[in-house]
């Protein structure tokens, strides 16, 4: 599994770019899609994805251990939907170095 640091890493090397600004572009890569989520915005990376926030009603659920019912409250969540150009590389034979 691929790190903060892994990304990082990969972002400067294939950018030719220091890991510091590397990790200052992906910091405010992942802020930008953080806040217009929290704005409730849907943010749309082409090649990538796209971020959109749902939102869960409040419903009735069981503690496990004591099989008690208990109030789970509504909540915000954050979908990913992966875009085509993600889904085609994945579903090659190679992977997105077939398509180039």
């Amino acid at each position: 599994m691929a790190g903060k640091g892994d990304v990082i890493t990969a972002i400067a090397e294939q950018a030719g770019i220091s890991k510091k600004e590397a990790s200052a572009a992906f910091d405010a890569f992942v802020g930008y899609i953080s806040d217009s989520c929290q704005r409730g915005e849907r943010c749309a990376i082409p090649g990538l994805g796209s971020f959109a926030v749902t939102q869960r009603k409040a419903r009735e659920g069981r503690n496990p251990r004591t099989k008690e019912k208990i109030q789970i409250a509504a909540s915000k969540n954050v979908r990913f939907k992966a875009g085509k150009d993600l889904r085609e590389s994945l579903n090659t034979k190679r992977g997105a170095k077939a398509r180039r």
